[in-house]
């Protein structure tokens, strides 16, 4: 009998819900929030609010995509951190009433385990391409930027993270400095397709190891602007293209070399990547182009498994419920988690 797997994610200001088979994704529903883009930012409290709407019409149309009624779940996997505490708890909370109700097991996933398993799920009438173990997993997002060894579905070890600011929040701090909007990722992508990725060039950090460091590439970007606006108050408007081009350019180099120094040390050439940043064109080509050069197998999660997603979600709380392990009905949500 089937193993089928109701995911719950709510960690942010996305609400989804989906079903897996086996592994295989039987339905994928999200309810993105449009508010915080009149904040530049998430407002927990709003986001919380929201989710509590979508939950239960967002499960229902999960369930009916996928074909299967409540009653047919073996177990039901959900987010419990990290992410907005009271966004946690909504999703959270559903899976306890849920499990209570169906007399069925809970199993909690980390959310960063999640985007690093995303390139396990599988979809019918599509090639099963995965990742063999170990493999090495770029995961980048507005929070977090590490890379992960994966030595097996539940087996990790971070080799390198960054000391300070997480890649996504510094294109969400460009975005703002440009008075593009939020979120940033998106939009400097498109703009930077238009621009020269040398025409400017800012400053590198020099961190040892494997670690990553983004704060200063912020401070690097604001003087000049705050420069070259001095001189001329159009230079912003006039070199918008360039400049996140160039600015672009610069944070992929800064991932892209401790990932190859990564896999030189460790010997590994087995390359993911994960996390919303991973949606970037201008990453998701560097990391093809270097995958040729050095001969690495690299695999590219859909765009649609880069964001926040239930999918991803379900994957891995079918690899966690097949290992044996269970969530416990007093379980509450975390807004930190130590590790995977």
């Amino acid at each position: 009998m089937a193993d089928i797997i109701l995911g719950i994610e709510s960690s942010c200001d996305d609400t989804s819900a989906a079903v897996i088979s086996d592994g295989y994704l039987l339905s994928n529903v999200i309810a993105s929030q449009q508010v915080h883009k009149d904040y530049g930012g998430v407002v927990p409290e709003l986001a919380s609010r929201a989710h509590q709407q979508n939950i239960v019409p967002v499960v229902s149309q999960a369930l009916e995509k996928a074909g299967v009624k409540a009653s047919d779940l073996t177990a039901i996997a959900f987010t419990r951190g990290p992410g907005l505490l009271g966004s946690l708890l909504v999703g959270t909370s559903f899976a306890k009433a849920l499990s209570l109700s169906l007399d069925i097991p809970m199993v909690m996933v980390n959310h960063l385990q999640g985007h690093v398993l995303a390139s396990f799920i599988r979809q019918e009438g599509k090639p099963v391409c995965e990742p063999s173990f170990p493999y090495l997993c770029l995961l980048v997002s507005g929070g977090n930027s590490q890379i992960v060894k994966v030595s097996g579905p539940l087996e990790y070890e971070i080799l390198g993270q960054t000391i300070d600011d997480a890649v996504g929040e510094a294109f969400d701090k460009c975005s703002k400095m440009l008075g593009l909007g939020y979120p940033g990722g998106p939009v400097i992508d498109r703009l930077a397709k238009s621009g020269d990725p040398e025409k400017f060039h800012f400053a590198k950090p020099h961190v040892p190891g494997l670690d990553y460091s983004f704060s200063g590439i912020k401070t690097s970007l604001l003087y000049f602007v705050r420069d070259e606006m001095a001189k001329d108050p159009q230079f912003m408007e006039k070199n918008k293209e360039d400049i996140c081009a160039s600015f672009q350019k610069t944070l992929i180099d800064i991932l892209m070399d401790k990932l190859i120094k990564a896999s030189k040390q460790t010997g590994i050439r087995e390359i993911t990547i994960g996390g919303g940043v991973s949606a970037n064109s201008g990453l998701r080509e560097r990391i093809v182009s270097e995958g040729k050069k050095r001969r690495w197998n690299t695999y590219l999660p859909e765009f649609k498994f880069t964001t926040d997603n239930a999918a991803m979600i379900a994957v891995a709380g079918w690899f966690h419920y097949r290992a044996g392990e269970r969530a416990p009905l007093d379980i509450a949500p975390v807004s930190r988690m130590a590790d995977f």
